[in-house]
């Protein structure tokens, strides 16, 4: 039985390390870097993509014009990537029983590694979190299942939800993909030349 979930595409941070360019709104392919992911979310069985904003948030905004997403801005963005991962799960509709955590500056995640994330946690019911590996390399996105989502908002500071990962060991299934997409963020401008040569 498929059941719903949201994705949730972290697009609040300053890239900071990117020089002479906004980091989410460079493009690859003719297209924004946040673009990318987001379309690539709604183009998913995601029933509901949430887009948690912070740094730069207008241009973000008009980056996303015309889809059909839910935008949640985060006031607190500067006090690290905890702060949207927290906005962005407390946006999820009750209803759904898992969210996908998406990272705003990964371009290449497809809507099909999306779907069998989702499909992996519905085969196994023991299954709480689901991580895309790539060559025996823990990728993302993360898919998490609605009952994790009390302690992912206790997360705290500039990190993400490593720690549950380890806490919920007996429960993470491993996914294992062929794409290297599951392990490529852009965060310098070197990093952005490699693709858009």
């Amino acid at each position: 039985m498929k059941r719903p979930f949201a994705a949730v595409v972290l697009a609040a941070g300053r890239g900071t390390r990117m020089t002479g360019q906004k980091k989410l709104l460079a493009e690859i392919g003719g297209m924004p870097i946040v673009r990318r992911g987001v379309e690539a979310a709604l183009s998913s069985r995601a029933a509901r993509v949430i887009v948690v904003t912070g740094h730069d948030a207008a241009s973000v905004r008009d980056a996303l014009r015309g889809l059909d997403v839910v935008i949640v801005h985060n006031p607190d963005y500067a006090e690290g990537l905890s702060t949207s991962l927290r906005k962005g799960i407390a946006s999820v509709p009750v209803e759904m029983a898992a969210a996908l955590v998406v990272l705003g500056d990964m371009p290449f995640v497809t809507p099909q590694l999306i779907d069998a994330l989702s499909a992996t946690q519905e085969a196994n019911p023991e299954a709480l979190i689901v991580v895309p590996v790539r060559n025996g390399q823990r990728g993302k996105p993360v898919l998490w299942h609605s009952s994790l989502f009390a302690e992912l908002q206790g997360i705290e500071g500039d990190k993400g939800a490593r720690e549950l990962l380890s806490r919920h060991e007996r429960n993470l299934v491993e996914l294992s993909v062929s794409d290297d997409a599951v392990l490529i963020d852009i965060d310098t401008s070197e990093e952005l030349k490699q693709y858009t040569r």
